[in-house]
């Protein structure tokens, strides 16, 4: 077997310009359109804010992850321990003690870390986060009832305290728009394609098109899987129940979460919660499983942001975690991503698979003056997790082949290179349909290009507030069912003496279509203009940036993952 490591440096497209003493120099700060200013905060009103400290050793950290991910190594699959990742990453003591005495200069005590010690959450009075941050300003804003705290302004720190942060968590980033997008995707599909008729994706659905057998449950005692919840998505225990008991009936499974970790809001039951929740759990059936929610003790917090936070600071991790949730790449610092990246590395390397959605709105668009570009999501854009997109069946009527669903999120980033695990599966797809191909100013043919595979994400039954609700479409749908897949394959690897998958994409790729359906059929959206008119990019043989390697064949995908010869 060819010995040669993969490599997947993210060195960046571009260096922003970097002004002096701003952490996140190139950070949006322009208010969303869907939010609403309503004045300045109380000085005395509590703010949190998150301390990025910056890490040591993290190119080290990266090559950890290119070895124990690589099926060719001989570290394959010896993974980290959260003790390990820290003595790896943790901030110098210079770094530490310059930060520390920085805060305890301006009077702020109210301070926890982490296990790793690489981020600090601070609550501090809104006056004096605006001395700590010079030019910072927070504001009150709201969005359907939603009220959040961010500052209207960029914010800066002295040279001496720069070079020892990342960024500052809890100024900007607006939480995106949650279900909305979702209804509004399917609102919009009813009224441009033909009806469908068939009565909906349940989890005997999926079964039969994954061709997954009633004995293809879980049973080892050390598994385990995720979910995280964020703007303001909580599930329901009752509808948890009601699901599996109207669904779950032909197969084993679980019908209790096993573990919360956060606060549960109170009120009616988010739907995308809900799908999540349902889902890899039905898919993923009979594995123990958590639930992540991040209401936001603070209006300043970042739910997303909370969650990452909390992964440096739990020893014992489910080992895959799926999330549906992004955001467009040009509203985030480049700082941010990056910090975050890291982050994903920190998971990996502990043997933990990220997947996330690859979105909902296909190659998105971003509308300029002279002419539109196509506009790349993240964390779907990250070199470090396995994002998923979404199908549809070609039949209404039956369990057929699958083409591409529309709305299926896909294409290259504008900020990270792209990795060398991907360069032959992208090129070639760029070389075979180079006559088709959208304009070369439409996207950035040298990025991260995604999504790496697919599933279902079209028409699903979902238990909400008790209520069966059917047409509940997203790739919010099609990632906890793959992470459910993977989650049973982790479990046979467990039961046999192997390590869990991890960081998939590596050996996904070496895989090349190995025991996946191909997705050939369909397009997803795009901007419309008069030079592409709607249409992004298409699906082709193999890989392509809609459905990625295509949607999983379960026994064929379990017996290649479960050879480590």
């Amino acid at each position: 077997m060819n010995n040669m490591l993969l490599t997947f440096s993210m060195p960046l497209l571009f260096s922003p310009l970097v002004w002096s003493g701003y952490l996140e120099s190139n950070q949006n700060v322009l208010t969303p359109e869907d939010w609403i200013r309503v004045g300045p905060v109380d000085p005395k009103k509590e703010v949190e804010l998150t301390f990025a400290l910056k890490q040591q050793n993290v190119e080290q950290l990266e090559e950890t992850l290119r070895r124990v991910s690589d099926p060719d190594s001989a570290q394959y699959g010896k993974y980290l321990t959260l003790e390990e990742v820290s003595s790896l990453v943790r901030p110098s003591e210079l770094t530490q003690k310059v930060v520390h005495q920085w805060l305890a200069n301006h009077g702020i005590k109210n301070c926890s870390t982490v296990q790793t010690q690489d981020f600090l959450q601070c609550t501090v009075t809104a006056d004096v986060a605006e001395t700590l941050l010079t030019g910072s300003k927070f504001q009150h804003y709201i969005r359907h009832g939603q009220s959040v705290v961010r500052s209207s302004s960029p914010y800066s720190v002295n040279d001496d305290i720069h070079q020892h942060l990342d960024f500052v968590g809890g100024l900007h980033r607006f939480p995106p728009k949650g279900q909305q997008d979702y209804s509004k995707a399917y609102s919009l599909k009813r009224n441009q394609s033909k009806v469908r008729f068939h009565l909906g994706v349940t989890p005997a659905i999926l079964r039969e098109r994954y061709n997954l057998t009633v004995t293809d449950v879980g049973s080892a005692q050390n598994n385990s899987q995720a979910v995280a919840q964020f703007l303001e998505q909580y599930y329901h225990p009752a509808d948890l129940a009601e699901f599996m008991s109207i669904f779950g009936i032909s197969f084993q499974h679980l019908s209790e979460v096993d573990r919360v970790v956060g606060t549960q809001g109170a009120g009616k039951a988010g739907l995308e919660a809900s799908l999540d929740v349902q889902y890899i759990m039905s898919t993923g059936a009979n594995i123990p499983t958590w639930v992540f929610t991040n209401p936001g003790r603070h209006e300043s917090q970042e739910p997303f942001l909370q969650w990452i936070v909390s992964l440096s600071n739990i020893s014992d991790l489910p080992w895959v975690h799926t999330i549906s949730y992004g955001d467009d790449e040009d509203s985030l610092s480049t700082a941010y991503m990056m910090r975050i990246n890291t982050e994903f590395m920190k998971a990996g390397v502990r043997g933990i698979s990220l997947l996330f959605a690859s979105g909902d709105s296909g190659a998105g668009c971003k509308h300029l003056d002279k002419e539109n570009t196509f506009r790349p999501s993240f964390p779907a854009s990250s070199p470090y997790v396995t994002t998923v997109g979404g199908t549809s069946f070609k039949n209404p009527f039956k369990v057929t082949y699958e083409v591409t669903d529309y709305i299926s999120g896909g294409g290259f980033s504008n900020v990270f290179k792209m990795p060398n695990y991907q360069t032959s599966a992208v090129n070639a797809y760029l070389k075979t349909v180079a006559a088709s191909l959208p304009p070369p100013s439409y996207f950035n043919a040298s990025g991260r290009a995604y999504p790496d595979m697919a599933a279902l994400s079209d028409n699903y039954w979902v238990v909400t507030n008790r209520i069966p609700v059917p047409f509940v479409s997203g790739t919010s749908a099609s990632t906890p069912v793959v992470g459910g897949l993977l989650s049973l394959i982790n479990d046979q690897r467990l039961q046999k003496g192997l390590p869990v998958l991890g960081f998939l994409n590596p050996r996904l790729y070496k895989l090349k279509g190995q025991a996946l359906f191909d997705v050939t059929e369909g397009c997803h959206l795009g901007c419309l203009d008069e030079t592409v008119q709607g249409q992004g990019f298409c699906a082709a043989q193999l890989w392509d940036p809609v459905t990625g390697w295509g949607t999983p064949n379960y026994p064929a995908l379990l017996a290649v993952l479960l050879s480590d010869s």
